[in-house]
């Protein structure tokens, strides 16, 4: 048989559709087109024409990775975010579409920053591919930011994808334990953290559970330990007038509000994902809070 795109986008179908795949002809459209760079109008025009052999057998390969579960995006190395395309490693998430509100939610801050003060400075907690950082340098012109990560791969990740961007002369990384090895004050604190209950993980999707890292999924027996270390250490980097940004799970906002709400903050704002579900917090610094245990 013929290996045309059409049969080779059929036969992706098929495969996906037998591994209980369910968008699967949205993850073949995906995953052919990436790997031929092809946009969508010419995936849709050429379907009649015949692979070349070795894009066959790149392609088959591909869908023989998809069919045991491996993520579309993870197979093709890539994911856009915000308008950046973000390199992958297995020592990071895969950015979700979903974080991108967060990015949405802190603009307006890091813009009212940047007209009181001139600059804004921002740390990224857990940068992973440096998404959330990066995708705000690209629509904060004056910011400048720094993405820190346990993992070592991450960090190179992270400073790649800056690089690759064109924002690496306004993005530096380090490689710390949240803030063990950071210095200085920040007018935004964001992070994507592990949040979900140790318990929980080994029942995730296995796209999840077997290639989005233990480190970055993880967050404890009750899924807060990232929370209270960074609640415990961020008044301590935040500039005047600076907020703190983080993600969380759709049933959070209240335990980790309570969390942070100890520490002396107040939430601020709430950021819904594309679901409606609360998908972030965004909270400010109250030393009084803190005082009277308000």
């Amino acid at each position: 048989m013929t290996d045309t795109l059409d049969c080779l986008f059929a036969e992706a179908k098929a495969r996906f559709l037998d591994a209980h795949i369910g968008e699967a002809a949205f993850d073949a459209r995906v995953l052919i087109s990436g790997l031929l760079d092809l946009p969508a109008t010419a995936f849709m025009t050429r379907g009649h024409e015949v692979m070349a052999p070795e894009d066959a057998r790149r392609i088959r390969a591909a869908i023989a990775r998809r069919a045991a579960h491996e993520p579309v995006h993870r197979i093709l190395g890539q994911r856009e975010f915000y308008g950046l395309t973000l390199g992958m490693c297995k020592d990071t998430l895969e950015p979700r579409p979903d974080s991108e509100m967060i990015v949405e939610g802190l603009i307006p801050f890091a813009r009212e920053i940047v007209t009181a003060k001139g600059s804004c400075r921002i740390i990224d907690l857990g940068t992973g591919t440096g998404a959330i950082c990066l995708a705000l340098l690209s629509a904060v012109p004056e910011a400048t930011g720094i993405g820190t990560d346990l993992a070592a791969g991450a960090v190179a990740m992270a400073q790649a994808n800056a690089v690759r961007n064109k924002l690496d002369h306004r993005f530096a990384t380090v490689e710390s334990d949240w803030f063990d090895k950071i210095e200085g004050s920040f007018d935004i604190i964001v992070s994507n953290p592990p949040y979900i209950r140790t318990e929980v993980v080994a029942s995730l999707a296995p796209e999840v559970r077997d290639h989005d890292p233990a480190l970055a999924l993880d967050g404890g027996e009750d899924g807060l330990d990232a929370y209270r270390i960074i609640a415990a250490n961020a008044a301590g980097h935040l500039a005047k007038g600076g907020v703190v940004g983080v993600e969380i799970g759709y049933d959070q906002l209240q335990v980790v509000g309570h969390v942070f709400a100890e520490n002396g903050f107040r939430i601020i704002d709430r950021i819904s994902d594309l679901g409606g579900n609360d998908r972030a917090v965004v909270f400010s610094f109250d030393n009084e809070c803190l005082k009277t245990g308000a």
